[in-house]
């Protein structure tokens, strides 16, 4: 930057317009880093391979690797801990991990084992275990809560989220319990500043799309994950592709905005028999509905919660009809008080639907339970579930003054959505 700014003083030798000509070149600048786009999945590099260490090589000439972590000792350690559990609180453990490690040390220098994940946008490069391993390692925790065969059908799954604001809780948190390695990603909204209020994201990641934004994270947890993304969201055209693949989803978690493509997204969903699974933060709380077309191909769309409506007519809903239907498929008597109070308000002391950080993150726990119990085939609730912190945090949330304000206010809310 001070060699352009040096060039712009030699050619203003009359010192007109220096300052200005100064400020055009820092914001120049400025514009073009801004509007450079990086890549949002890693490169796995095997060392033992030529082609692969050219790369590397490559990326630090061009400086595209401004970062290494090489904790991979450490990795073969705790491997070591999981394939013998019985040496780990033993005093023979450090002998027999020693020999353990100088065997793999006479194979091939341990910086050519394993892979080495490049993550694009951090400038990052990092030493990890080959996939079978890494997954051993990473979820080695997980056990006996989660046996090895559940863990195997959770983690070889295909898993659709359709938008990415609640969505992106419920990614991580089946990617945190290690679920999932492939996953199909939708949506066509970038991430503003009022969505920080709730996407576990920062504001370097204002503007970015959420599809890639999620995308990331899912990588940096799990860098052998698969992930499509579809960041004009799903629509008309691409709907049939997302759902089918291949290969076909094993399940779809919906947190999509659009009723309309809500209702395209279930007609897909019955055709290829993919169970359905959605999250609705609902205060500080969240409702939970399950549609198991895999099991019960004829069940009516939102368990008939809404009516008999179509396509056509969901895509037609203004702002205050969106709000609407919504509420009806909550219900009124399951809809916070506050949330309630704040439908009327939108467009005049509100801007929208009001939302919050926690709800997101219980919905994300919520909705990756039933994805895992789903995939495992165990048994789950096949119709709606509310999970209420405030019904089992709050000392007065069942007294009878409370239920009697809450149905006081439902009758209201009631009154003023038809309803």
């Amino acid at each position: 930057m001070s060699i352009r700014i040096i060039s712009v003083r030699a050619q203003n030798k009359n010192g007109l317009g220096l300052e200005k000509a100064k400020t055009m070149t820092l914001e120049h600048l400025i514009k073009n880093k801004a509007g450079q786009a990086t890549e949002s999945r890693p490169y796995i590099l095997n060392l033992s391979r030529n082609d692969d260490r050219s790369l590397m090589e490559e990326l630090f000439k061009g400086g595209r690797i401004q970062k290494v972590v090489d904790d991979y000792e450490s990795q073969q350690r705790e491997l070591f801990q999981v394939e013998n559990p019985s040496y780990v609180y033993s005093p023979e453990f450090e002998g027999k991990f020693s020999a353990y490690l100088e065997a793999l040390q006479r194979q091939t220098p341990l910086w050519q084992q394993g892979r080495w994940a490049h993550f694009p946008w951090l400038g990052l490069l990092v030493h990890i275990l080959e996939d079978t391993d890494f997954q051993a390692v990473r979820t080695a925790r997980n056990r006996n809560l989660i046996n090895m065969d559940e863990q195997n059908k959770f983690y070889n799954s295909v898993i659709g989220i359709g938008g990415l604001s609640v969505g992106n809780s419920v990614a991580l948190a089946i990617a945190l319990q290690g679920g999932g390695r492939r996953f199909r990603l939708a949506d066509f909204d970038r991430l503003a500043l009022t969505n920080l209020n709730r996407i576990r994201a920062g504001i370097d990641c204002l503007g970015m799309p959420k599809v890639d934004i999620t995308a990331r994270q899912i990588y940096l947890l799990n860098p052998y994950a698969e992930i499509e993304l579809f960041r004009e969201g799903l629509n008309k055209e691409n709907i049939k592709g997302f759902f089918e693949g291949p290969p076909k989803l094993d399940v779809f978690i919906d947190e999509l905005d659009n009723l309309a493509v809500k209702y395209l997204a279930r007609e897909e969903a019955r055709r290829l028999r993919i169970p359905v699974v959605m999250g609705a933060d609902n205060g500080d709380n969240a409702v939970i509905d399950i549609e198991r077309y895999d099991k019960e191909p004829d069940l009516p769309f939102f368990h008939g919660r809404i009516g008999d409506l179509s396509y056509e007519s969901l895509a037609g809903l203004d702002k205050f009809g969106i709000g609407s239907t919504i509420a009806k498929h909550i219900g009124p008597e399951n809809t916070a008080v506050r949330m309630q109070e704040s439908l009327p308000k939108m467009g005049k002391t509100i801007v929208s639907w009001p939302q919050l950080g926690g709800a997101a993150l219980l919905n994300g726990s919520a909705v990756a339970y039933c994805v895992r119990k789903i995939l495992a085939g165990q048994p789950l609730e096949r119709n709606r579930a509310l999970v209420s912190l405030d019904e089992k945090l709050d000392p007065a949330f069942n007294s009878q003054a409370e239920q009697i304000n809450r149905q006081e206010s439902t009758d209201v809310f009631r009154k003023m959505l038809n309803l």
